[in-house]
């Protein structure tokens, strides 16, 4: 089973060489899609892979982008500040070992922690295991053949891996690999994790209730489109 990793940047040198380091220690495919880094990210992951490409901005897009690039039998999609565990590659073999399991994610660690953060992570993992409703920042993994089958990630600015999780669901089962994955906690140090925490999941609900994820861009300080 061959593991193709698919990375979306944009600006991420700061935090780019501790994820490709982890991901570079096993025999995966690396596959980096840059949307347009004025930083050095291009550079510095070219010392880490040769397969660097670029494509307009988004993570929707970037991650569809680097899919529709890579070899693997299974898609690992991870953001930029999020690294693996030791042993990630057997993990994800054991996960999808029963062939009606079609995806996947790992258990989410924020670092560094606090009591707060370390509550977030532990809702997030809640939600995973019994809602089966893992995001992005938890490393998705993903059969190429169900990937190319469910249409891939949606080119939108905001919820493409809600949607994406959403579709991979009514196609199979679902694992929660009992590793976690490390992700910067960064983004919640910039805004404080209440307000980041409360933001979300407004997003969230206004999504479920049919608002666009284009409306919702336009209220999101910082969309990524």
């Amino acid at each position: 089973m061959k593991l193709s990793i698919i990375i979306p940047t944009l600006n991420e040198a700061p935090v780019l060489g501790a994820t490709l380091e982890k991901a570079a220690a096993s025999s995966a495919e690396i596959v980096v899609v840059d949307g347009g880094s004025t930083d050095g990210t291009v550079s510095l992951a070219r010392q880490y892979t040769s397969n660097v490409v670029i494509s307009p901005p988004g993570r929707g897009i970037q991650q569809d982008f680097g899919a529709r690039r890579a070899t693997g039998d299974v898609f690992l999609f991870l953001h930029a500040d999020t690294r693996v565990p030791a042993g990630f590659q057997r993990l994800i073999t054991h996960a999808l070992q029963a062939p009606h399991v079609v995806f996947g994610a790992f258990q989410l660690r924020i670092v560094p922690s606090s009591p707060l953060l370390d509550g977030i992570a532990l809702m997030a993992n809640l939600r995973s295991r019994f809602l089966k409703m893992p995001y992005g920042d938890q490393g998705l993994f993903v059969r190429r053949s169900m990937y190319l089958h469910v249409g891939g990630f949606r080119h939108w600015p905001l919820m493409e891996d809600v949607d994406f999780v959403r579709r991979l669901n009514r196609m199979g089962a679902f694992r929660l690999v009992p590793r976690p994955v490390e992700t910067s906690a960064r983004r919640w140090e910039q805004e404080t994790p209440v307000f980041t925490t409360l933001r979300n999941w407004s997003l969230l609900i206004r999504y479920f209730l049919g608002v666009s994820p284009l409306a919702l861009a336009r209220h999101y300080r910082n969309p990524r489109y």
